[in-house]
């Protein structure tokens, strides 16, 4: 039972002779078999000298994402995953595997064309399956960023309560203010240093600046001194 060691040339060559016949190790979908297997054969083989476990593979990497969605039993043996072959049947050696798929492609090469659109159609569908598991779980929330803003005055004359009325004046949706404080930049002139909560999908913050910067007569500039995901 089992393919043996899938880190050597025999066992991968056993498998390959299985996977002639087969699109999955276990039944016609895809199980923790294939995950146990595909996590034992490691990286992707050889496409000439294994040509139906590189097939086989890549196939099974389509499904890589939802490994632990599929059926069957996680903590299997390897050792009892695969078929039973008689003793005196060894596994075909690498140069015989080679030789007899260059034969096969150039007889039946339709047939390999086949199979990888029949992969292909089924790896998509696959795809497609997954895409509408996610959507059916409902939206995402949406992106959100806090955001510090500094906005400074003309001078020490500026009426500094006016300026923040006219600031959390300005309305956007996805725009919420929060706490804000004054600090002190010298010669008697405080700039306002403002929290915000933006929806990143609805806010653009160049857009927020020029807006506020529209009170020409309170606001000199604008900077974003801090900004964060939430």
């Amino acid at each position: 039972m089992g393919f043996g060691d899938l880190a050597s040339a025999a066992g991968l060559a056993r498998l390959n002779d299985f996977l002639l016949t087969e699109s999955f190790i276990s039944g016609y979908t895809p199980s923790q078999d294939d995950v146990i297997v595909f996590k034992a054969v490691g990286s992707a083989p050889d496409a000439k000298t294994y040509p139906n476990v590189a097939r086989w593979y890549s196939n099974i990497v389509s499904y890589e994402s939802e490994f632990s969605d599929l059926p069957g039993d996680a903590s299997a043996d390897i050792a009892t995953i695969g078929p039973e072959l008689p003793a005196e049947e060894p596994a075909t050696a690498p140069a015989e595997a080679a030789e007899e798929e260059e034969e096969e492609v150039d007889l039946f090469g339709s047939d390999d064309e086949e199979e990888d659109a029949e992969a292909e159609k089924l790896k998509q569908q696959r795809l497609a399956e997954y895409a509408a598991k996610k959507a059916a779980k409902g939206p995402k929330p949406a992106a959100k960023s806090i955001v510090t803003m500094e906005v400074k005055p003309w001078d020490d004359e500026t009426d500094l309560d006016e300026l923040l009325e006219n600031v959390k004046s300005v309305e956007m949706d996805g725009l919420v203010w929060g706490a804000h404080q004054w600090i002190a930049v010298g010669y008697g002139i405080k700039k306002l240093q403002i929290n915000l909560v933006v929806e990143d999908e609805k806010i653009s913050l160049d857009d927020l600046q020029a807006a506020i910067e529209e009170d020409e007569d309170h606001v000199q500039s604008t900077d974003i001194a801090a900004m964060q995901k939430l």
